[in-house]
């Protein structure tokens, strides 16, 4: 497995983006809201996953960057634990819905919680 987080593992489509909210699951785990959806169309071992920060919270889009690339980095170290022995096919967002900037070291922590819980559920 790659440690990088390619093009196709990135969700952009419209489409999608709807049905994940429309049906979705989600998960908890403040500062961490992880809506999910397992889809049957794609490949085996296929994740697409997107990042989000509310501007309502973070007014600058400075801010809201940099946090999107700490959440980016954090997925993107700690998603060969969990998805290296997986056979999940899903598609999700990864929202921060904390109200103050975060330390990587907690984002890396919260982000592997809401990966496992994410597993077990599957």
């Amino acid at each position: 497995m790659k440690f990088t987080l390619e093009k196709k593992e990135r969700l952009k489509s419209r489409k999608l983006i709807e049905k994940l909210f429309e049906e979705g699951k989600t998960i908890r785990k403040f500062p961490l809201k992880l809506i999910y959806l397992t889809i049957e169309t794609l490949p085996a071992q296929s994740n697409k996953v997107s990042f989000s920060v509310p501007k309502r919270n973070f007014k600058k889009a400075v801010d809201r960057n940099r946090i999107k690339r700490l959440l980016r980095e954090a997925y993107r170290l700690e998603r060969k634990t969990v998805f290296n022995t997986s056979s999940l096919s899903c598609i999700f967002m990864i929202t921060y819905i904390g109200k103050t900037e975060p330390i990587f070291f907690d984002i890396q922590e919260k982000i592997r919680e809401v990966l496992t819980l994410l597993k077990e559920r599957k």
